[in-house]
């Protein structure tokens, strides 16, 4: 039969190979996309500042030279009101009806720390900066009352290359911590509290380099490197979606490469037509950008190239949009004679793996990152400890202590896990201690305003976590919320809970769900759903537990392990679609108070160390992982 047009009310697709499911294409090309000719600006130009969108940018000053500024409004630039100061490398941010200029030449050899902000109409000169520099990183995505500029050089020789960073509030520029690598002519993606600054030179001959550093509002880290070396590009995006284009190397002049960042790796994308330096960037994010003017090693040229996202994004493209692979759909193979269908992408078919051993087996430890990436801290082998394990995906390895030994504590299950805060826990007794992760080492910052043990966490990073639950002696429904710098009291859950309930989520949108309630008695399947504001009930775990893994965001996450009662431990894991919680794929090894990592999504997970009932504490680490979708064979009579 040739074509099978349906079977008891399903509609039946011929095809001569299976579609591809989400996950798959996702990982195969997962920022695909290409450079396209666009208009030309009125005056070409290199080394000058440009701010704002792919449909809504602005280009201004630069060599040779100049005060000229030119305005794009998605298809054609306009000549409007000059600088003040005319001047060349120098960085913009903001958008076209809200920008600022900084930094510069105005004058050989004399770098300025001039800033001029941009209202739509008129540029006004503000506050200088502290340090005057040219060729200086800025926040890309930064905005006209917050801001940061970072590195560059002072002037003459340029030799010279700072580390200075300098962060704006839309009336002054305050000195903040410097770089870990001096350099200049280096980009960033970002806000003032959340950037990625990328390659540069460290001057001299120029030495090109590939470091990248994440600014988390108050530190540098160094993060992946990108693919090649190189200054002089363009860029734009934000902490976790960006590009970068162009530049020049140590070996060559003005070259064509484009990298994609997705907030963890450089991935190397479809170059620019026409190689140049000193080139301008626009865009929002990954999957739009302008690369405006610059110079092709013989002269400033005028081009303009647009960048079009065609892959699939997964912050804006839910797999239940890929059409290739539609929930529900079923149809015949020609090629391989068999009828097939699409599982349901709401409840991700998986399976947990063996990992590499904790080199300490404890329990209680708090953590964070996903499962090929992670971070455990503290928890106990009785007595507690203050031990902190990184797992690469394969091993864990010891590196810097927590500064006070506690467990059964929460924390964010931020990504990247360079980025981190746990809170609370028992040393004993209870504590209020929050310490925040940069990578490398633990810095203990402000208290939780009340002290407990056994309390849940969640949150995107360490600027941004809320503290749920726990007791001090008894169950307690308070809430704290952590905005970076200090922890505010917000409104309680409805049902009251310790034994570590698993959040997931932001300080904005979360959830909870698990625990225990009342004290010492009974565990809960209650789930409650966070606004930013209140607390709503929604739909229950299928199997109440607690001391269970877990974490995700308020549409995607999992729940994991833990133990029903007083005694034993369980295997279930269920995956959260934003709805309700679905069944999925057991644990080899059943385990409570195990420390369960979930970034961000029901689809990758890790659970390390725990108890099990009448055996020694372990140091298992088993890894979860599903596509969204798979294809199933379907046996039809």
């Amino acid at each position: 039969m040739s074509e099978y047009k349906g079977i008891k009310g399903f509609q039946v697709q011929t095809r001569t190979e299976d579609p591809t499911p989400y996950a798959q294409a996702l990982a195969d090309n997962p920022y695909a996309g290409n450079w396209a000719s666009s208009t030309n600006v009125n005056s070409a130009r290199r080394s000058f500042a440009s701010l704002g969108t792919a449909t809504a940018a602005l280009m201004a000053g630069g060599i040779t030279r100049t005060a000229d500024t030119e305005l794009w409004n998605g298809s054609s630039w306009t000549e409007v009101n000059n600088l003040n100061a005319a001047r060349e490398y120098f960085r913009g941010a903001g958008t076209t009806t809200a920008g600022i200029a900084f930094a510069g030449v105005t004058s050989d050899p004399t770098a300025v720390g001039l800033t001029e902000t941009w209202d739509g109409t008129n540029w006004t000169e503000v506050g200088d900066l502290n340090t005057a520099r040219q060729k200086p990183g800025a926040a890309a995505a930064g905005t006209a009352t917050a801001s940061l500029a970072y590195g560059g050089s002072p002037g003459a020789p340029e030799t010279t290359v700072i580390a200075n960073t300098e962060s704006w509030n839309g009336s002054a520029w305050t000195e903040v911590n410097d770089l870990n690598t001096a350099r200049k002519e280096l980009g960033g993606s970002g806000t003032y509290t959340a950037v990625v600054g990328m390659a540069g030179t460290t001057g001299g001959s120029p030495a090109v380099v590939t470091n990248n550093e994440s600014w988390n509002g108050s530190t540098w880290t160094e993060v992946n490197d990108v693919n090649t070396a190189r200054a002089g590009f363009g860029f734009n995006g934000t902490s976790t979606s960006g590009l970068f284009y162009g530049g020049f190397s140590n070996a060559s002049g003005a070259f064509t490469r484009t990298e994609s960042w997705d907030g963890t790796s450089w991935s190397e994308v479809n170059d620019i037509a026409t190689g140049r330096q000193g080139l301008g960037g626009a865009g929002a994010n990954s999957l739009s950008a302008l690369a405006i003017s610059g110079y092709d090693n013989s002269t400033n040229v005028a081009n303009v190239e647009e960048w079009s996202f065609s892959g699939l994004d997964p912050s804006t493209t839910p797999a239940a949009d890929y059409a290739d692979a539609i929930t529900g759909d079923f149809y015949y193979n020609s090629t391989t004679g068999q009828f097939k269908t699409v599982n349901d992408g709401g409840a991700p078919i998986g399976a947990w793996s063996s990992g590499g051993n904790l080199n300490t087996a404890k329990y209680g430890a708090a953590g964070s990152g996903d499962h090929s990436n992670a971070i455990l801290a503290g928890g106990s082998t009785s007595p507690y400890v203050a031990t902190t394990e990184q797992y690469d995906g394969t091993s864990w390895t010891e590196v810097n202590d927590l500064n006070q030994a506690r467990g059964f504590f929460g924390g964010t299950n931020s990504s990247p896990y360079t980025a981190s805060l746990v809170f609370g826990g028992a040393s004993p007794p209870a504590q209020a201690v929050t310490e925040d992760w940069n990578g490398t080492s633990w810095t203990e910052v402000n208290d939780l305003n009340s002290a407990r043990i056994n309390n849940g966490g969640f949150g995107a990073n360490a600027e941004n976590a809320l503290c749920v639950g726990g007791s001090n002696p008894g169950n307690t429904d308070t809430v704290e919320s952590w905005n970076g710098t200090s922890w505010t009291e917000v409104a309680e859950f409805s049902t009251t809970r310790g034994e570590m309930p698993v959040g997931a989520g932001t300080n904005t949108a979360g959830i909870i769900y698990g625990g225990q309630y009342p004290p010492g008695v009974n565990v809960t399947a209650n789930t409650e759903s966070w606004n930013g504001t209140a607390w709503t009930e929604v739909n229950n775990l299928n199997v109440a537990k607690g001391y269970h893994g877990g974490g995700g965001s308020q549409t995607l996450a999992l729940a994991y392990g833990g133990r029903t009662g007083p005694t034993g431990q369980v295997t279930t894991t269920e995956s959260w679609n934003g709805t309700s919680w679905t069944e999925v794929a057991d644990l080899a090894t059943g385990r409570y108070q195990g420390t369960g990592v979930s970034n961000t999504t029901n689809t990758s997970a890790l659970l390390g160390g725990g108890a099990v009932q009448g055996s020694p504490l372990s140091a298992l680490t088993e890894e979860w992982s599903a596509a969204d979708f798979q294809i199933k064979t379907v046996t039809t009579s």
